[in-house]
């Protein structure tokens, strides 16, 4: 069971407890993020009416090439190993997590249950910041309504390590307060949260910002800790079922270890909690030398 006062899918024994004047990326990794009850089961998938990609209310997207990395960390947790080459196609990603704005028309048009937190989220000048409270299933929801989908752990770790895999989004640097939001040690409402693409020296080379901090973000897979050992080489999609979902990027609450983009976490699908937000990810079409070759 995976609870608050954990970080999500297991126990982080590297964590450790420090006095609150040791510098920001110092305060250990240790989630003390917020959910809801959970619900005894999701709400069954509805009919979403598809908002063009090209509309205001999704957020401009990356095109992330096909490419092949070594996917974990020999130098990280259980569940980031072995190391092991990954081939993914080519698909694009948004450049900033979903904001409170964006999901307000979301929830205008589809009028899902609202977030955990949403009464902090409308209390203020919050449009530009990402959405937290949202379960997998939000997500997902989200997603699909404006014709995309959530990525994969596969495609998340590429975009944000590229194939040359840096450590964070940014490269090998140390975070600093410069390249991500991150080391807080409590909530307080949606100030804890910076705005969505703020972070200039935290952004990947493909113009993708906040993958490290701010928010835990759901990604598509079912979370296996021991899914590495038998994961396919090409588009790895996950286990085929499980009791969690998969999460990527650390959140506001985490330390630099936490933040790394080859870590990994896993929450139940129907948590809500004030650490997770997502994006979206979209199909590339294929290109005309695939098209030639299929012929």
């Amino acid at each position: 069971m995976v609870v608050d006062w954990v970080q999500p899918g297991r126990a982080f024994s590297f964590l450790v407890r420090v006095f609150s004047g040791l510098l920001w990326f110092m305060i250990p990794g240790l989630s003390s993020g917020h959910d809801t009850p959970r619900s005894a089961s999701p709400a069954s998938p509805a009919e979403f009416r598809a908002v063009p990609i090209n509309s205001t209310k999704t957020a401009p997207m990356a095109f992330i090439p096909t490419g092949e990395f070594a996917m974990g960390s020999d130098r990280g947790q259980d569940d980031e190993q072995p190391v092991h080459r990954v081939s993914v196609k080519a698909f694009y990603l948004d450049t900033q997590e979903v904001t409170v704005a964006r999901y307000a028309e979301f929830l205008v048009s589809q009028k899902p249950d609202p977030p955990f937190k949403w009464n902090e989220a409308t209390s203020g000048s919050n449009d530009n910041k990402p959405v937290v409270g949202v379960n997998w299933y939000d997500a997902r929801d989200y997603c699909r309504w404006v014709g995309k989908r959530l990525p994969t752990e596969a495609e998340w770790e590429l975009a944000a390590r590229g194939t040359e895999g840096r450590i964070y989004p940014w490269g090998d640097t140390h975070p600093t307060r410069g390249h991500a939001n991150a080391g807080h040690s409590k909530w307080h409402g949606y100030d804890t949260l910076s705005n969505v693409g703020q972070f200039e020296l935290g952004k990947t080379p493909n113009g993708v910002y906040d993958l490290a901090g701010n928010l835990w973000e759901w990604v598509a897979d079912w979370y296996d800790a021991t899914y590495y050992q038998f994961s396919p080489r090409d588009n790895p999609a996950g286990p085929s079922a499980g009791p969690l979902r998969a999460l990527r990027g650390g959140a506001w609450n985490n330390d630099a270890k936490a933040i790394r983009s080859a870590n990994r976490a896993g929450y139940a699908p129907d948590a809500r909690r004030n650490d997770v937000g997502f994006r979206c990810a979209k199909d590339a079409p294929p290109s005309p030398a695939s098209k030639r070759g299929g012929n």
